[in-house]
């Protein structure tokens, strides 16, 4: 049951992203007061502020001018729900998808959503990651029937015709561009099995492959849906490839990868 106090503080945090005109009598004489618009704006600003943090790498290919303009009005569409603004912007990307200014920039969600995806395995849980010598040990048999299941840290995407992870790691390095780009699709992988999330470019067979494994099908199933997905995939490569990234965590029979703590 909502006390008086949560329901004052309810209409209070709508006072703060709604027009003046649709809010209650009482609501409305306080937000006509010169210090609520203060505070309102002071409330804002930290949202659009957390949002550029959120988004660094949209915040650098566009400007921050740009985002900024762009953020105040998601902010007046999307208010947190969450104190913790470092969760704030899940709806960023899908906004950015609807926002004529970036029309022209048909890669800018997908590089939004890898933003998400770099945070989400930021403030992910801790699991020890699945150890791959134990892995290969396993007989053939054994080994078409293990389930892996995804590190919880593990974030991945598949982008259709956009080279969306090469833009979004160059803009997130910050590095030197030297080459360039093919107009085509990519995947990306993120994990962090131990301090730091790192990243990596990913197949559409392994994004499937994964996606598989994520639903609980066994390593043979996994393989014959990304073989399905690319008949010419190399399913040992990208095994053994998401395996290193520490991609899979430990099944509750093996041992844990120590590989890269102190």
């Amino acid at each position: 049951m909502t006390t008086p106090h949560g329901l004052f503080q309810q209409a209070f945090a709508k006072a703060l992203f709604s027009p003046t005109e649709g809010l209650n009598p009482a609501m409305r004489e306080l937000a006509a007061q010169p210090a609520f618009a203060v505070y309102r704006n002071t409330v804002i600003k930290a949202c659009i502020d957390a949002l550029e943090a959120n988004f660094p790498t949209v915040a650098r290919l566009v400007g921050s001018e740009w985002f900024r303009a762009a953020a105040a009005l998601y902010v007046n569409a999307e208010a947190p729900r969450d104190g913790r603004l470092l969760h704030y912007g899940s709806g960023f990307a899908d906004f950015l998808h609807s926002f004529e200014p970036a029309a022209e920039l048909v890669y800018l969600p997908g590089v939004a959503q890898l933003d998400t995806l770099w945070r989400e395995a930021h403030i992910e849980e801790d699991a020890p990651a699945a150890d791959a010598a134990w892995v290969a040990r396993q007989s053939p048999e054994q080994m078409a029937a293990l389930s892996l299941r995804p590190h919880p840290a593990a974030r991945w995407a598949w982008f259709d015709d956009q080279p969306v992870f090469s833009i979004w790691e160059r803009n997130r390095a910050r590095g030197e561009v030297t080459d360039e780009l093919a107009w085509k699709g990519e995947g990306a992988l993120l994990t962090r099995p131990y301090d730091a999330v790192a990243w990596q470019g990913l197949t559409q067979a392994g994004c499937v492959f994964l996606d598989a494994c994520a639903s609980g099908a066994t390593l043979q199933q996994a393989a014959e849906r990304a073989m399905a997905a690319d008949v010419q995939a190399d399913l040992a490569a990208i095994f053994a490839g998401l395996l290193s990234a520490g991609a899979f965590t430990a099944p509750s029979s093996s041992p844990a990868s120590n590989e890269g703590t102190p």
